[in-house]
């Protein structure tokens, strides 16, 4: 049998002090990530002469990514010769792309609709859903309210002739 040895700790304890290092030096991270993202912006990003940013360096194509491409290579180079691996350094990369602005497909906004462009999908929907079974003869009473909410599609801005063609 082992035996259980159960530790206290003193508020100035070595767990303490190790604690707060992590603790100090994951509070810098952010800081450190978001200065070289504004390094990488400064000297990549395309940009007009008004100082507008016409192409951010994460979106740069062909010829004009080059410059990057070695800038990512020494960044990697210089994260493998610490130790890290391949997946904590591509973890970082896109932090910093983060940092600079970029957008994770989960992130990005796509087709922002509205509650009334919601409604209006719903409608055409739920008179589509009708009209096809219909079609497939079933007898419902929603084939009695169709032409209602055929009318308030049309007064809600739809084109009553676009439905049922789906």
């Amino acid at each position: 049998m082992s035996q259980v040895t159960v530790i206290t700790t003193a508020p100035n304890s070595i767990l303490d002090q190790a604690r707060g290092n992590l603790v100090g030096a994951a509070k810098k991270t952010g800081d450190v990530i978001a200065n070289y993202a504004a390094v990488l912006c400064d000297v990549f990003n395309v940009k007009a002469t008004t100082g507008e940013t016409l192409t951010p360096w994460y979106e740069l194509k062909g010829k004009a990514k080059a410059p990057l491409k070695l800038e990512r290579e020494r960044f990697v180079n210089a994260f493998t010769a610490e130790g890290f691996g391949e997946a904590t350094i591509n973890v970082y990369w896109q932090r910093v792309k983060e940092a600079a602005g970029y957008q994770t497909v989960g992130n990005r906004v796509k087709n922002v609709k509205t509650p009334d462009d919601l409604n209006m999908e719903n409608l055409t929907t739920i008179i589509n859903r009708i009209f096809k079974s219909e079609e497939e003869g079933a007898d419902s009473p929603w084939s009695y309210e169709k032409r209602a909410l055929m009318d308030i599609y049309a007064r809600m801005g739809g084109d009553e002739n676009t439905l049922g063609s789906k």
